[in-house]
């Protein structure tokens, strides 16, 4: 594992990598993530009953659109040509709460792991906003990589 930053140079100034001298590759990550809330709350999702409308093909869509707009949330990413993206939510009773799995692919000389946590985290926070009429107290937890692949780093697997 290399140590030194790559957002940094030399005399320690902020800067964006350089990856012009690499080559494309296909590159996929997977991030995931979770909404906890109160077992009457998720029970308003899985109705249908929230006041704003369908919670989960909002925050599908929220990151989803998320996802292409990385490099304008996160100063040093690259803008990338992302070929796919997936954003799953699955209501969980065990949490309770709504687990979401964004999976993002490109093929570029710089990895997708930004993008499909922006995805997950983005997706979260449109769960919150739409259902926070009804319960203030849901807590965001443990947004994290779950995988990557591709990339001269090569392949990760976390969970």
């Amino acid at each position: 594992m290399n140590s030194k930053l790559t957002h940094l140079d030399d005399s320690g100034n902020v800067r964006m990598v350089d990856v012009g001298d690499k080559p494309d590759t296909e590159r996929r990550a997977i991030a995931g993530g979770e909404v906890v809330m109160k077992q009457a709350t998720l029970e308003l999702i899985r109705a249908g009953k929230m006041k704003k409308g369908d919670v989960l093909t909002v925050a599908q869509l929220a990151g989803i659109m998320a996802a292409k707009r990385t490099a304008e949330l996160i100063p040093l990413c690259h803008p990338l040509p992302i070929a796919h993206i997936d954003v799953t939510l699955s209501l969980d009773d065990t949490l309770p709460g709504v687990v979401i799995m964004a999976s993002v692919k490109t093929t570029g000389k710089t990895g997708v792991e930004m993008e499909a946590l922006t995805a997950v985290s983005v997706a979260a926070l449109t769960i919150y906003d739409m259902a926070k009429a009804a319960e203030k107290t849901m807590k965001i937890q443990n947004i994290r990589l779950v995988e990557k692949h591709g990339g001269s780093s090569g392949d990760i697997v976390n969970e």
